[in-house]
């Protein structure tokens, strides 16, 4: 059993003047500061990888760094699901007794390093050498690819897809720190110029630099906490070439096992941090683990389910799509948000009675699944 006892993060967006180690320095320095620790409290280390930096031993490069001896440390890379991968494993470092307080941090100025394109680039590598990536694929074009299957397979509309753009981007209006905070309306989404059919610009996450960080310890902190009770992890495919099915990935395998493991439902869930590259993983990800049903996400996302004062907010800081994407920091974002609100600590962005939150976070292209479940505690 253990609590997230601290979290901290940077601004998102185009930040030139640092870099990995700079941010990541930031969200960490806040993230102890929040815990009331030190450095040499930290006996756990796990990082993420940075295409901004990429160093075989970053997590070690890190703590040299920063200062941090820990008697464990480990760089960590599940694609996109690494911020709850390596929550879950502090989560299980600290139930054995291995370590007392794991250190847990991503971040990269992977849009101000290294451009566009050449993140662009370097994702699309992950397709499979020889049927996928020769062909040309980009990441946009795989998601899309899934889009345009779902639409057809359960008579939805791009209009659908646009319901979770504006979403985020409503709840990302009232972040200061996220990277877009100017409100949208479908008609802005769907004049938006096409990046790969049915999806346009508005249906995609943005490139961004930025960190996260938090500090999972095996006390439980004083005053109001948030504990991680349960974990759950699935990993059906790699390639999008090997996958069964392109409506279904498994995901509420990983979420009803940390479900079972928190001795939960999902119908007690009343927050959400779900992983939401494009609009099309945000829809997918809510009707597979089990908060809509398949096919009616996006009405319910009309009525106000998944918005701030909603039975199951989801996101509630803007999401990758508009809160912003820089590599693992982008799905550590997700676990901060679902804390905060929990731990009440999102300051004018709170929203009262909440006890239960739900984390999902997705590595490849909708490959590895990975969900966990905060309890206040």
């Amino acid at each position: 059993m253990a609590w997230i006892s601290g979290a901290g993060d940077t601004h998102f967006g185009r930040l030139p003047d640092e870099d990995t180690l700079t941010l990541m320095a930031r969200s960490v320095t806040q993230a102890l500061s929040d815990a009331g620790l030190e450095r040499s409290d930290i006996d756990g280390l796990l990082c993420g990888y940075s295409t901004a930096m990429p160093h075989l031993m970053l997590a070690s490069v890190f703590g040299e760094y920063f200062g941090i001896d820990a008697k464990y440390c480990h760089t960590v890379q599940v694609g996109g699901g690494t911020g709850a991968a390596m929550t879950m494993l502090a989560n299980r470092l600290c139930d054995v007794g291995q370590c007392q307080h794991v250190l847990v941090v991503g971040g990269e100025n992977r849009l101000s390093g290294q451009g566009s394109d050449k993140t662009v680039q370097t994702l699309a590598e992950v397709g499979h050498p020889d049927y996928e990536t020769p062909f040309g694929p980009t990441i946009p074009a795989y998601y899309a690819l899934v889009a345009a299957r779902y639409l057809h397979e359960y008579g939805l509309c791009e209009e659908d897809l646009a319901e979770f753009s504006v979403l985020n981007r409503t709840h990302a209006c009232t972040h200061p720190k996220a990277h877009f905070r100017d409100s949208i309306t479908i008609d802005d989404v769907m004049l938006s110029r096409p990046i790969a059919r049915p999806m346009k610009l508005l249906d995609c996450c943005p490139i961004s630099d930025g960190s996260a960080a938090l500090v999972v310890s095996s006390e439980r902190p004083s005053g109001l906490a948030v504990r991680i009770a349960g974990a759950g992890q699935v990993h059906p495919f790699q390639h999008v070439i090997a996958a069964k099915s392109l409506t279904d990935f498994r995901s509420r395998d990983a979420s009803q096992g940390a479900l079972n493991e928190a001795g939960i439902s999902v119908e007690d869930i009343n927050i959400a941090g779900i992983y939401d590259s494009f609009s099309i993983t945000l829809l997918v990800f809510i009707e597979e683990l089990g908060l809509a049903p398949r096919g009616g996400a996006a009405a319910l996302a009309r009525e106000g389910k998944f918005s701030l004062n909603g039975a199951v907010p989801v996101n509630t800081h803007g999401g990758l799509m508009s809160f912003g994407h820089s590599g693992v920091a982008g799905g550590l974002a997700h676990i901060l948000e679902v804390y905060r609100q929990l731990a009440q600590k999102a300051g004018t962005r709170q929203i009262e009675g909440r006890d239960a939150g739900l984390i999902h976070g997705e590595g490849g292209i909708l490959s590895s699944q990975i969900s966990m479940v905060f309890l206040k505690d």
